[in-house]
């Protein structure tokens, strides 16, 4: 298991940024993926980004594709999300996530399409008009 902590939310202003980051601890030594989750009130919960373990090849959820940036610091353990051109619909409960390379049965990082296994608490992110 990985245990994820999620730090940096807070409220802006449209056009501002936000950076938020996710420390990581326990098993995080295999091959991981990370990835960051959002969840705005009354909807599902999106796959925003994600990045594989080896390559730090990064995955995109096409509504914050040019605006976030995910990188990892795998001596720190750390995953951050680099928010800029935020949106008034960017507003959610952030949640960083991990899955190892192969779980349940599947292969990849792609938060779209494979299960995360941990889950960090979340930190809010409120974009004003």
């Amino acid at each position: 298991q990985v245990h994820l902590v999620e730090s940096g939310g807070g409220s802006v202003q449209a056009g501002g940024s936000l950076r938020l980051s996710c420390a990581a601890s326990g098993s995080t030594s295999g091959r991981n993926c990370m990835g960051w989750f959002r969840q705005a009130a009354g909807k599902e919960r999106e796959g925003v980004a994600a990045i594989t373990p080896d390559t730090s090849s990064p995955y995109y959820a096409s509504s914050v594709e040019g605006r976030f940036t995910i990188s990892q610091d795998k001596a720190k353990n750390t995953v951050t999300l680099q928010m800029d051109s935020l949106k008034p619909e960017d507003t959610a409960m952030y949640s960083c996530a991990s899955r190892p390379l192969r779980y349940a049965g599947r292969w990849g990082c792609d938060p779209v399409q494979v299960s995360y296994r941990d889950w960090g608490p979340g930190t809010r992110v409120t974009v004003s008009a």
